[in-house]
């Protein structure tokens, strides 16, 4: 899988979010926001191909976190990156 192409992430007012690209593109009725771990999981994947073993691997490199709950936690964002149209594959 892949983030869809065209959305950027940005910090605003500590506050980090993902809109499109371009000012024409940006759609605030339906800006996303991230926490701090996900947001560190997207730069992360930024145009590349990953599988949720990648994001799980991030996770426990990074955190103080078991596999097991790495899992768990990156199946729920994807579940919601889906919802939210972020990511395609």
């Amino acid at each position: 899988m892949r983030l869809l192409e065209g959305l950027v992430l940005r910090t605003l007012c500590g506050e980090h979010i993902v809109t499109g690209e371009g000012l024409a593109r940006v759609d605030f009725s339906r800006v996303v926001s991230l926490n701090a771990t996900a947001a560190y999981l997207w730069e992360q994947v930024e145009g590349k191909v990953f599988t949720p073993d990648d994001l799980v691997a991030l996770l426990t490199a990074r955190y103080d976190v078991d596999e097991a709950r790495a899992r768990e936690d990156v199946d729920k964002m994807l579940v919601s990156w889906r919802e939210a149209g972020l990511i395609e594959g």
